[in-house]
């Protein structure tokens, strides 16, 4: 093997389809990478701005150029403001994806969604119970309605908090009261930070930070809860459901085809298209067995959750699944979908899809869903999708698949524990299980492929700290085999012990990105129970490979909810210490809790250790040596 491949990935399927990428000739993410060294240190540190026209301007960071933009904006200035217009783009992305469910629930309400339906009755009525709305003797579809447009509320500004925040501990709460950070509503803090960044407005560096975090928390305790939940109605809460991850999972002998991007609406159409009687007699005539439907990304980690329709990749493999050559349709949303698919697709017999009114790619086909017409639709492309299995080429599938387990949603969670936390509880003060940490969030170039997650959460778990992750970490930790029973081999004894009472994996599948708000319900529920706050307990957060706008939102409501959270790429503010100190140091003193950044995973879990042994020292429980 090519040591190239070797150094950019530890999956054995990407380095392999690495190598028939090249030898087809197909540009990856990799390869543009490394094209692109090396790249802006002025961006690379967030000193350099483009807010206005006056402008681009940039600050030396070593002192003998420019101290200040045109406008006079100094180093700490134009760190802060890039930074918080970061996190607005992400908060924006995923709270709007949550409203587009919101939209689809009401279409439902209305009878103008055909195929979709309340799927988890129990919870819309205790959704709507949160919300004040009536639901004594009254039919499912009218509480829908009332719901959808009491969430429609909370994204506006006529209130002084978001519903969902009273989910959060009271001394959690009083913590956002008295730093002025409690978000009001989820469009409202976005559209702030956006105003506060325009020259001329916010200029205080520690300002523009807190509203960073309030704009986080409006994603964390607003967009994505609300996504969240309402997924769960609309499409039933995930329950432990056997699946299987790597690029294994397409098949040879049938119609492949993938969903990717982040949105359940239009992926829970396809699959039920898939599964059509008449499609898959059509499959049949044109000479293949069936039709297989695989998942990418966080669309994939919905139906994987819901469902057990398999993990062909993470954000990084998405290329690479075209290189097999067996993919007859890719159909995308929206969110980290690369630009570069449609042409990468056009070395191979794929057809690309585009379906969301937000979002398009260039080479990619436009067929836009809507409630009113997805059923059909999918039913549409899903038979174009079958016709091209005539124009399949050369097909390279070098592996097999990885069996996994996931469908782990508090509920589910606490399910297996008997329908209290209280075991979970009982399992941390005996020390059996020391604690817990959330490992989330995307892959990223400069961070070998799949190391970061697989690493710290190998090294977490054989030191007897339980694992909740999400997103393409979640996906890593399933090719690497870490989410069957028989993975508490790689657990340690008080770990295993649990795990295996339980009959359940030490590395729990949350969902998707959207999900990770799954864990802060799960530690509300903990706080709660010990009659303490989020920052007191033994847990952490960890997102190894992150690179997008909406894990800094991720990673900045985490944080403002308590907990400590290890980045691996350092986020774009080194050219301010003073933003360094403050994000690693003074939250700490303000919410409880603070960044740290290490992209070694393995000094990464040493961090995570030694965080959570200090919390079990401060809550009275024994403490040891790390």
């Amino acid at each position: 093997m090519d040591k190239r491949y070797e150094e950019r990935s530890i999956a054995q399927d990407s380095r392999l389809l690495l190598k028939k990428a090249d030898r087809d000739g197909v540009e990856t993410v990799w390869d543009r990478f490394e094209h692109q060294q090396p790249q802006c240190g002025y961006c690379e540190m967030g000193l350099s701005c483009r807010i206005c026209v006056m402008g681009p301007c940039r600050i030396d960071p070593f002192g003998e150029g420019p101290q200040r933009g045109v406008c006079g904006a100094d180093a700490d200035i134009i760190v802060a403001r890039n930074l918080g217009r970061m996190i607005a783009a992400g908060a924006a992305a995923h709270s709007d994806h949550g409203r587009d469910l919101v939209e689809v629930l009401a279409a439902v309400a209305e009878g103008k969604a055909d195929g979709y339906g309340i799927r988890d009755a129990d919870k819309l009525m205790s959704m709507a119970t949160e919300y004040g709305v009536a639901t004594d003797g009254r039919d499912a579809l009218a509480v829908a309605g009332d719901l959808a447009a009491a969430m429609q509320a909370d994204y506006g500004t006529r209130k002084s908090e978001l519903t969902l925040v009273r989910r959060a501990p009271e001394k959690r709460r009083e913590v956002w009261k008295k730093l002025g950070i409690t978000p009001r509503g989820i469009d409202r803090e976005t559209s702030e930070m956006m105003h506060r960044t325009h020259m001329g407005v916010d200029n205080g560096w520690q300002s523009l930070l807190l509203h960073a975090l309030r704009n986080a928390l409006s994603d964390g305790w607003g967009g994505s809860m609300i996504a969240t939940e309402v997924s769960d109605i609309l499409y039933g809460t995930p329950k432990p459901t056997p699946t299987s991850a790597n690029m294994g999972v397409l098949e040879e002998d049938q119609v492949n085809i993938v969903v990717h991007g982040h949105n359940p609406v239009v992926s829970e159409m396809v699959m039920l298209a898939c599964q059509s009687e008449d499609l898959i007699a059509l499959a049949r005539e044109k000479g293949a067995a069936g039709i297989n439907l695989a998942g990418l990304c966080c669309t994939g980690n919905e139906l994987l959750m819901r469902h057990g329709i398999p993990m062909a990749g993470n954000h990084l493999t998405t290329e690479l699944v075209l290189a097999t050559g067996a993919v007859e349709m890719m159909i995308v949303d929206y969110q980290c979908i690369m630009p570069s698919l449609g042409q990468t697709a056009s070395c191979y017999h794929t057809r690309m899809i585009s379906t969301s009114d937000k979002a398009r790619f260039p080479g990619m086909e436009h067929r836009e869903f809507h409630p009113d017409n997805a059923r059909e639709l999918a039913r549409t492309i899903v038979r174009e999708a079958v016709e091209n299995y005539d124009l399949r080429g050369e097909v390279y599938l070098p592996v097999t698949p990885v069996a996994a387990l996931g469908g782990f949603s508090v509920e589910a969670i606490v399910g297996a524990l008997g329908g209290t936390p209280e075991p979970l509880l009982d399992a941390i003060k005996a020390g059996k299980i020391r604690g817990a940490a959330g490992v989330v969030g995307c892959n990223n170039p400069r961070i070998k492929h799949d190391y970061g997650h697989v690493t710290l959460t190998r090294r977490l778990i054989e030191n007897d700290i339980l694992v909740v992750d999400t997103g393409c970490a979640a996906v890593a930790t399933a090719k690497a085999g870490f989410k069957v029973a028989d993975a508490i081999k790689y657990a340690g004894p008080g770990l295993k012990e649990i795990c295996g009472a339980l009959k359940i994996p030490p590395v729990l599948h949350m969902g998707s990105c959207v999900d990770n708000v799954r864990i802060l319900v799960l530690a509300s529920a903990l706080a709660d129970a010990l009659g303490t706050d989020i920052s007191d307990l033994p847990m952490a957060g960890a997102a190894p490979e992150w690179y997008s706008e909406k894990a800094a939102a991720i990673g900045c409501y985490f944080v403002a909810s308590g907990v400590y959270t290890v980045l691996g790429p350092m986020p774009p503010i080194t050219g301010s210490m003073n933003v360094v100190k403050l994000l690693t140091e003074g939250l700490n003193d303000a919410v409880g809790a603070a960044f740290a950044v290490e992209p070694d995973p393995e000094k990464a879990a040493v961090l995570i250790r030694r965080h959570v042994e200090e919390k079990r020292k401060r809550l009275g429980l024994d403490a040891k040596e790390v």
